[in-house]
């Protein structure tokens, strides 16, 4: 007997709206599949970190950017069709000193209340999107992701890490506070931003135990595009082509793009313009956790926080088998 496992009624469809320090984007996959994958996207560059200051507060220019992409993703989402939406914003909104008028204002302006994660929780969903797309044969997995404002690390043998940390080493981040001296940088900002991240990092992981993995992967444009700087395939061939970020092919290019003026970087290989300014510190943070944490190379995996996000939601949203099910066992 085979079964008709389509129906009649039309799939339900998830939307994840993220709202980060330079994009705003909207994916929006079928609950009926039960993977994350896309059947429409949608992207707007508001570039909320533009100009912003070194306290991270969001001014009206940023916030009426951000109104009008969040509204061009509402018209968005219902001309998809999308029945459930999850909406959140990243650490450059979270970590504002004046969020909660910021959240206030973007939902009178457009109806969506932004939510906010926490830096654990964006590193254990990260996690899960790594841990499916890898599969089980990874064995134990340390999982690095560098955002705009925040750095966050996980390790783990199962579907969610054992342990996981967040800090304030995000590429954007580090930038405004660091490297605003000049365009490129001078020498001795540069000494101070890697000064910072060593010593910040290693105050952290030399508090938590962690165990040497069999796999270590990397989720985020930034390093994508530092795997692509490095000689990895470009991103046009497609996610299943295998792509890695070796130290030591990431060690020289920091004395590069540490002199070279971010109209010259947009034109190396993978380093897109709204990333130029911060991909140097972004390569800094990149070497420096790899280095303290003895790792060699990381596989570059094109699922992050979003598809962690929709997996989340769709592994919770099972159906139940039609004569068979768990029950209470004394």
């Amino acid at each position: 007997m085979i079964a008709d496992l389509t129906g009649s009624r039309p799939p339900m469809r998830l939307g994840v709206l993220d709202v980060g320090s330079n994009t705003v984007n909207l994916v929006i996959a079928e609950a009926d599949s039960g993977l994350p994958l896309p059947v429409h996207t949608w992207e707007q560059r508001p570039r909320l970190a533009h100009r912003l200051p070194a306290d991270g507060t969001i001014g009206p220019a940023a916030l009426q950017r951000m109104i009008g992409s969040v509204r061009g993703a509402v018209v968005e989402s219902r001309l998809a069709g999308v029945n459930r939406m999850f909406a959140y914003t990243t650490a450059v909104v979270r970590d504002a000193p004046n969020r909660e008028e910021v959240l206030t204002a973007v939902s009178s302006a457009t109806g969506v209340r932004l939510g906010t994660l926490t830096g654990i929780e964006d590193a254990r969903l990260t996690f899960l999107a790594a841990r499916r797309w890898l599969g089980w044969q990874a064995g134990p997995m340390l999982m690095v992701d560098i955002g705009g404002g925040c750095l966050e690390v996980a390790f783990g043998r199962d579907r969610l890490p054992e342990s996981a940390m967040s800090l304030p080493l995000g590429a954007g981040r580090l930038t405004r506070e660091f490297l605003a001296d000049g365009d490129p940088p001078s020498p001795r900002a540069v000494r101070r931003l890697r000064r910072h991240v060593r010593e910040r990092f290693a105050e952290v992981a030399a508090r938590t135990s962690w165990e040497a993995p069999r796999t270590s992967v990397a989720a985020s444009k930034t390093f994508q595009q530092l795997a692509r700087l490095t000689g990895a395939p470009p991103l046009r061939l497609g996610p299943f082509v295998p792509r890695e970020l070796r130290a030591s092919a990431l060690r020289p290019w920091i004395k590069r793009l540490a002199v070279m003026p971010s109209p010259k970087r947009t034109r190396l290989p993978g380093v897109s313009p709204h990333r130029a300014r911060q991909i140097l510190a972004g390569a800094i943070v990149a070497y420096e956790v790899m280095r303290r944490l003895g790792v060699e190379s990381l596989i570059i995996c094109p699922w992050g926080l979003r598809e962690g996000i929709l997996l989340r939601e769709l592994e919770a949203r099972q159906p139940p088998l039609v004569n068979a099910a768990w029950v209470p066992w004394d």
